[in-house]
């Protein structure tokens, strides 16, 4: 199937005439019916009903729905490539993780003010992120809180001072408690999937202090864990972005270790340095600076 074969079937049933759709298309009817026969017999199935009026088949009427999105998709792609070819417009792709360090849509709202850009924000498993950085690849700047071996030169920045979520009435509100303490309690960890994730960063930091921590429950999103511990089944650790949700239900208290932080781990692709992207890690650091200003460390890559 070819994009062409899409063209011609878009025509024939806007018009529901081979005539006129030939006439649109601006080659003659036979080859164009023999076109349309082609794609129906790759597709397996019939697509127009050749009779008088001509209609499009319930597979048909589906077909050109689809399609109709994908060429306009794809009409919408090619005008936005000749303007970044022209030099009209500016490209970025940012891939980032379901991670609740990572300020992905205060990013999105900041970078489409400008209208000379053409952002694409993908959301990634640290793995796709790794692939996606290569020269040539689909992205040039990601982030997350989950650090691996990426062919790019990357930076830290301590992005929020961790802290611990207990429900409310628990026996350690009103306190800092330490490490110590809280793995002395049940613990709702997130993300189950996918791995490498924030999970592993709250593993490690506990690892590091020779403790262990008991996950009484897993959870995918962080607002599944917040309404888990508010429920009682544990404790979180969670970034100081969580503070700003104001629950009833929970309380949010700092933790005494200074280590207990969670970190951005950012990459840029090594052949990028073009002012967009200088711009998205400045936007980066602004942003991650107003959310906690406990931060201390510069997002500029290395």
């Amino acid at each position: 199937m070819e994009l062409r074969h899409l063209r011609y079937f878009k025509a024939l049933a806007e018009t529901l005439n081979f005539t006129r759709a030939a006439e649109r298309l601006h080659m003659a009817q036979p080859p164009l019916s023999r076109q349309i026969g082609q794609l129906e017999e790759e597709l397996g199935t019939l697509l127009v009903e050749r009779g008088r009026p001509l209609r499009l088949t319930e597979a048909g009427r589906y077909f050109h729905e689809q399609t109709g999105t994908l060429l306009q998709q794809l009409e919408q792609i090619a005008a936005t490539t000749r303007r970044i070819g022209q030099g009209q417009r500016q490209w970025l792709g940012i891939g980032f993780p379901l991670d609740p360090v990572w300020p992905a849509a205060e990013l999105t709202r900041e970078l489409r003010r400008d209208a000379e850009l053409q952002l694409d924000l993908v959301e990634m498993t640290t793995v796709q992120q790794v692939e996606a950085l290569r020269p040539g690849a689909s992205i040039s700047v990601s982030g997350g809180s989950a650090s691996t071996t990426r062919p790019s030169s990357s930076g830290a920045v301590r992005g929020s001072a961790g802290g611990a979520v207990l429900p409310r009435g628990h026996a350690l509100c009103g306190t800092t408690p330490s490490l110590a303490q809280l793995a002395g309690e049940p613990f709702v960890l997130y993300p189950a999937t996918p791995r490498p994730s924030y999970a592993d960063h709250v593993l490690a930091l506990f690892a590091h202090h020779g403790l262990s921590v008991k996950v009484g429950q897993w959870s995918n999103e962080l607002q599944t864990a917040l309404g888990l511990v508010a429920a009682g089944l544990g404790v979180t650790l969670a970034p100081a972005s969580v503070r700003q949700q104001h629950r009833a239900d929970l309380e949010y208290t700092g933790v005494s270790d200074r280590d207990a932080v969670s970190p951005i781990i950012l990459s840029r692709r090594k052949d990028d340095a073009g002012p967009e992207l200088q711009r998205c890690l400045e936007l980066i650091e602004g942003l991650l600076a107003a959310q906690d200003p406990s931060s201390r460390e510069s997002l500029t890559p290395g």
